[in-house]
């Protein structure tokens, strides 16, 4: 006969449903993996899988009842740590579609957008453009995968506990949060300086030959310029696109230690 008491029973609930609310917070906001076109099932399966294969090195927990209010505060702290983690990923691809967004409103197609599944509004056809082009760098640079490693390592940076969670770490949010502009004007900043010059060239000529349509001729020079520039400047977006995600991750674990207050 097999016998247990009440103390090794919470204690296997605990060791299991903590880091799985981390994990699954995770998931649920990280980009690519928290997408809505990712069914629900599949991404509590996921964050079910990695926790049976993370509970046994999570380290000792606080003996908590699983129903008493330290639970539920320890759990809400999983999930604020879990999304923050994911956000500040999903800050490198804000700033990828902020770069669409401004290389479209150059080009004349800031009214050109559709409904994305992904977001639930309306977005750029730019911005849906240059976010698909992240989300293949992304992968192709195992981006996926080091997200689930550095979750994993979070256990060890910042282990379950009581202690409340340090407000350094939201200082770090904040300050990374300015990268959406900073490093969307930069991955945009070679195309808009050519539509730039093309927009200037336009209103000189406008001011040359009065006679021309700078309306009828405009819209289409900047369109096609900036067609042919996209088919340049796209490729060659993969090593700056690598320096955003790794600065990503950085940001992660300086959240990290914020929290824990180092």
């Amino acid at each position: 006969m097999i016998a247990f008491t009440l103390d090794q029973l919470y204690g296997w609930i605990n060791s299991f449903f903590w880091p799985f609310v981390r994990l699954l917070a995770l998931v649920a906001a990280a980009p690519v993996l928290g997408e809505s076109t990712i069914p629900k099932r599949a991404k509590i399966g996921l964050a079910a899988v990695l926790t049976v294969a993370v509970a046994p090195s999570v380290g000792p927990l606080p003996y908590v009842a699983p129903a008493s209010f330290e639970s539920f505060a320890i759990i809400a702290q999983q999930i604020l740590i879990g999304v923050t983690m994911g956000l500040t990923m999903r800050v490198a691809f804000a700033a990828v579609q902020t770069a669409g967004e401004f290389v479209g409103l150059q080009m004349g197609l800031s009214f050109a957008s559709f409904f994305d599944p992904a977001t639930g509004a309306n977005t750029a056809v730019l911005s849906r453009l240059f976010n698909i082009v992240a989300t293949l760098v992304f992968l192709g640079l195992d981006g996926h995968l080091l997200l689930l490693a550095a979750v994993v390592r979070s256990f060890e940076t910042l282990p379950i506990s009581l202690a409340p969670l340090d407000a350094q770490g939201w200082g770090v949010v904040t300050e990374w949060g300015a990268q959406v502009v900073v490093s969307g004007l930069l991955m945009s900043l070679p195309i808009i300086a050519a539509l730039l010059t093309i927009n200037l060239s336009m209103g000189i000529l406008n001011r040359s030959a009065p006679q021309l349509s700078v309306f009828a001729v405009g819209f289409p020079v900047s369109l096609l310029v900036g067609v042919v520039l996209l088919a340049l400047v796209l490729p060659q977006t993969t090593p700056f696109l690598e320096r955003l995600f790794q600065s990503a991750f950085e940001a992660a674990s300086r959240v990290l230690e914020g929290f824990r207050g180092a």
